[in-house]
């Protein structure tokens, strides 16, 4: 029996954690093994950017017990079983690989290949929260992501997690982050 134990350094810690499962229970999966083992060796060995691999390995091995733990299905509601749900899945996927786009839950629920009261209500029942309020839970810790890292205006930033002017990002992510979103930049 292996047991491991997850904690996040990241400021955005509160969009994620509370949509993982508090216990995963994964049998017989050959991949885990072989993560296992990958890091085990790497614990182990002393080569140059251990820490590193060591990170990315068990970022790895986190997802990988994530997609294949066997009570995902009755797990309490988040983002483990919603990516475990086909449709849910898809329009997790479209909204994370294009959050600079305008959604709509009509343009969500096609992506899942449902009707609209449908899609709704299956992903607020899978995810835990409705799909517009999950969304902009993300573009706003994808926005934090790219406030941090330097490299873009807030009008870049803005343009990137769907807002179409830096005033209007600036008010929302000061309501989700308490702090505007310059000031978030300086301090993080």
């Amino acid at each position: 029996m292996i047991l491991g134990h997850c904690s996040f350094g990241s400021p955005d810690v509160s969009l994620l954690v509370p949509l993982l499962p508090d216990v995963v229970l994964a049998r017989g999966e050959p991949r885990l093994a072989t993560l296992t083992q990958l890091v085990g060796d790497e614990t182990l060995a002393h080569r140059p950017a251990r820490e590193l691999v060591l990170e990315r390995l068990l970022e790895v091995l986190l997802i990988e017990a994530l997609r294949c733990g066997s009570e995902i299905q009755n797990a309490p509601p988040g983002l483990a079983r919603g990516l475990a749900d086909e449709r849910v899945a898809a329009s997790l996927r479209a909204f994370h690989a294009r959050p600079e786009y305008p959604w709509t839950i009509a343009g969500l629920a096609l992506e899942a290949s449902l009707s609209r009261s449908a899609f709704f209500a299956r992903f607020s029942r899978t995810v835990g929260m409705p799909p517009m309020e999950y969304l902009s839970a993300w573009r706003m810790a994808l926005a934090g992501r790219l406030l941090r890292g330097h490299e873009l205006g807030l009008d870049q930033v803005a343009q990137r997690v769907g807002y179409s002017s830096s005033s209007s990002f600036s008010v929302a992510f000061a309501r989700y982050a308490g702090i505007s979103p310059s000031r978030y930049g300086r301090t993080f």
